[in-house]
């Protein structure tokens, strides 16, 4: 029933942590263990073994499609990443659920890791050399996002000072058109082919794996049919002449009812589809469900 469900329960006094967070403390905790690395053991060639690199990956160092997430070249590096894994992070956790978040996040972070060294091995002049940082993994986070809410308006300080409000999807756009000319016109050190791969990463999951379709003009959800209803068998009530509206959260049945019928199918869909899939009404009964538990 409701009230057995984790999610609406009492509230407990442990702060539930996130797995956002998690990754937010791993990847400070490893950038600390990175910096003591390089200035006090070089030796250990964290750079040679750890971040990726086509000579690694020739050598059959295939750890490093996960370790060089974990990398950064500075703490300004650092800070960007952490900051848009803990903006976008947060959301998209809550709608996939935390499973399906980290498979996100580190496939995005694995296809941009091999994509930058599919372009070092086309055009190793410019895209070559070792890469390090989760940027790869945050930008799928930031397209992921922007497929799940595509209209939602975000508002970003444009060179750290002057605000700049815009929808997530063209966001996503814009970022995937510098992306793309970085990889043209190269110009400095950033990953851009691995930007562009966590990206299309992203959007790949959210449409293909959660079960959406391509459609990058309207980033909607297909309506999908509900399953048949059940038939009944009930016994003949009479009714009055003048028939009331059927209300919207079930009042005219009572709370167990109410319970097992309404709100234990949406709870399931919840599960399964993400708090993204429910319509109106169903968002209702949800609102309404506490307000029934109360007069029990």
């Amino acid at each position: 029933m409701l009230e057995n469900r984790d999610y609406m329960r009492a509230p407990s006094f442990e702060p539930r942590r996130t797995v956002t967070i998690t990754l937010l403390i791993i990847n400070v905790g490893a950038f600390v263990l990175q910096s003591f690395a390089t200035y006090y053991a070089p030796s250990l060639g964290v750079g040679k073994y750890l971040a990726l690199s086509k000579e690694g990956l020739g050598h059959g160092y295939v750890w490093q499609l996960l370790t060089f997430q974990f990398l950064h070249g500075g703490l300004m590096h650092l800070l960007l990443n952490c900051w848009a894994l803990y903006v976008f992070g947060r959301a998209v956790e809550d709608a996939v659920g935390r499973r399906s978040f980290l498979l996100l996040y580190f496939s995005s972070g694995v296809l941009g890791g091999l994509c930058q060294m599919v372009g070092a091995l086309l055009w190793s002049s410019h895209l070559g050399g070792s890469v390090g940082g989760a940027s790869a993994g945050v930008f799928g986070l930031v397209a992921a996002y922007a497929t799940l809410y595509p209209e939602r308006q975000l508002t970003l300080l444009l060179f750290f000072v002057l605000p700049v409000s815009l929808r997530a999807k063209y966001l996503l756009l814009f970022s995937a058109l510098m992306a793309v000319f970085g990889i043209l016109f190269p110009s400095d050190q950033v990953a851009h082919a691995a930007h562009l791969g966590g990206m299309l990463m992203g959007i790949a999951y959210v449409r293909q794996i959660i079960h959406w379709q391509w459609s990058w003009s309207s980033f909607r959800r297909p309506p999908r049919r509900p399953p048949p209803r059940e038939l009944v068998k009930v016994a003949a009530t009479k009714w009055p002449s003048a028939h009331k509206a059927r209300p919207d959260v079930g009042e005219e049945v009572s709370t167990e009812e109410f319970l097992s019928r309404e709100v234990d199918p949406i709870l399931d869909k919840i599960s399964a589809h993400g708090i993204q899939s429910l319509t109106d009404r169903e968002r209702k009964i949800l609102e309404a469900a506490p307000k029934r538990l109360s007069k029990r």
